[in-house]
C-alpha cells in the first residue's frame, strides 16, 4: 500500500506545474541507473510519457524527449534524492539549471526509494548511495553518448535530505557512527546493526566533484570534526522547523554552526518537505503531508524561484572562475 501511495504521489507531482524548455533523456535499461538526465535544448517543451503506474496514472514529465543537446563545455550537476524518493523530487530545480545551460543527471538510488526500501533502514545504504552517485558520473563523463558536450572540470553535486549526507561523503566527511550508536534507540534495523558492533562499508571521497549545494541533511552523523574535511566551495540550506530524519531544526543549527570556512549558509523559515517541487492541486489532495508547508501561508511555488535562482547563480559563479 505504501509503495503504491509514492507511485501515485510521483505521478502527481509532476502534473500542472509549469516548466521552459529542456531536453530529457530516459535511463531505463540499467536498473542501477534509471533516471533522467535533462540538459540544455531549444525546442518547445512537451511531456515526456514514463508510462502508466501501480494506480493505473499516467506520469510525465515537462521537457523534449532526445532533443539535441545545445551548447558545448556545459557543467554537468548530479543529483541525489531523499530518503524513500525518486529521481523527479526536485524537477523544477532540474529543469531550471537545465534550462541555464547545465547538464542535470539523476538516478533513483536503488534499495531506497518509494517502490524499494531493501536497503533503507541499513547500515549497507552508507556504502551504497556514494557508489550510486560515483557510478552516475562515471556514466556522464564517460559513457553518455553526447558525453562530449560536458566539461569535466565542472561537476557538481545538489543533494537533499539523506542525499545530502550522500554528497557530504563524497565530498570527503567520513559519518561519525560511534555518535550514532551512542543516541539510537531502536533495536531494529541499522541501529540493531550498530549495537551488534557492525560497521558500515567505506565510502571514497570523489574529487571530481567542485562545488555542491547541501540541503538539510540529517545531522546526527555530523560533527565539527568529520565536517573539516570538506575544502570545495558549497551551499549549505536547512529548514528552521525540521522535519522526518532531521528532528526539529536545532541539529541542522548545529551543522551549519560547525562547517568550516566561509559556507554560503540559507535558512528557511519552513519545514522539511518544503525543498521538495511544489505540489499540484492533485498531490496536495493525496499527501497533504508532503504538501503542508509549515508555518501556515508559507508559499512554496515563490520560495522556488528564489532558491533555484540562487542554485543557478551559485554554480556559474563556481564554474565560471575554471
Amino acid at each position: 500500500m505504501r509503495s503504491t501511495l509514492w507511485a501515485f504521489v510521483v505521478t502527481l507531482c509532476c502534473l500542472g506545474s509549469p516548466a521552459d524548455a529542456a531536453g530529457i533523456q530516459l535511463l531505463e535499461s540499467d536498473p542501477a541507473l534509471s533516471g533522467a538526465i535533462w540538459y540544455p535544448c531549444a525546442a518547445e517543451p512537451t511531456h515526456v510519457a514514463l508510462g502508466t503506474l501501480a494506480v493505473g496514472a499516467d506520469f510525465d514529465l515537462k521537457g523534449v524527449k532526445d532533443c539535441p543537446v545545445a551548447g558545448v563545455k556545459l557543467p554537468v550537476i548530479i543529483f541525489s534524492h531523499g530518503r524513500g524518493g525518486w529521481f523527479g523530487q526536485h524537477h523544477d530545480t532540474v529543469e531550471a539549471l537545465a534550462d541555464a545551460g547545465f547538464v542535470v543527471a539523476a538516478i533513483n538510488h536503488p534499495g531506497d526509494t518509494y517502490s524499494d526500501s531493501s536497503r533503507r533502514d541499513t547500515l549497507s545504504l552508507w556504502g551504497s548511495r556514494p557508489a550510486d552517485m560515483v557510478r552516475l558520473l562515471d556514466f556522464m563523463l564517460k559513457d553518455w553518448k553526447d558525453r562530449a558536450v560536458i566539461d569535466p572540470t565542472k561537476v557538481g553535486f545538489f543533494g537533499f535530505s539523506l542525499g545530502a549526507s550522500t554528497g557530504l561523503v563524497l565530498m570527503g566527511t567520513k559519518p561519525d557512527f560511534a555518535r550514532v550508536a551512542n543516541l539510537c534507540k531502536e533495536t531494529t534495523g541499522a541501529c540493531a546493526q550498530l549495537h551488534n558492533g557492525e560497521t558500515p562499508p567505506d565510502a571514497r571521497p570523489d574529487a571530481r566533484i567542485r562545488a555542491a549545494v547541501i540541503v538539510d541533511p540529517p545531522p546526527t552523523v555530523l560533527t565539527r570534526e568529520n565536517l573539516a574535511a570538506i575544502k570545495i566551495p558549497f551551499q549549505f540550506w536547512r529548514s528552521q522547523f525540521g522535519g522526518p530524519g532531521v528532528g526539529d531544526g536545532a541539529g541542522t543549527a548545529r551543522v551549519a554552526n560547525s562547517l568550516p570556512g566561509k559556507p554560503d549558509i540559507h535558512v528557511v523559515a519552513a519545514g522539511h518537505y518544503a525543498f521538495l517541487a511544489p505540489c499540484s492541486p492533485q498531490l496536495a489532495a493525496a499527501v497533504p503531508r508532503i504538501c503542508t508547508d509549515v508555518p501556515t501561508g508559507f508559499d512554496r511555488a515563490t520560495f522556488h524561484r528564489e532558491f533555484n535562482a540562487t542554485l543557478v547563480k551559485f554554480f556559474r559563479e563556481q564554474f565560471e572562475e575554471r
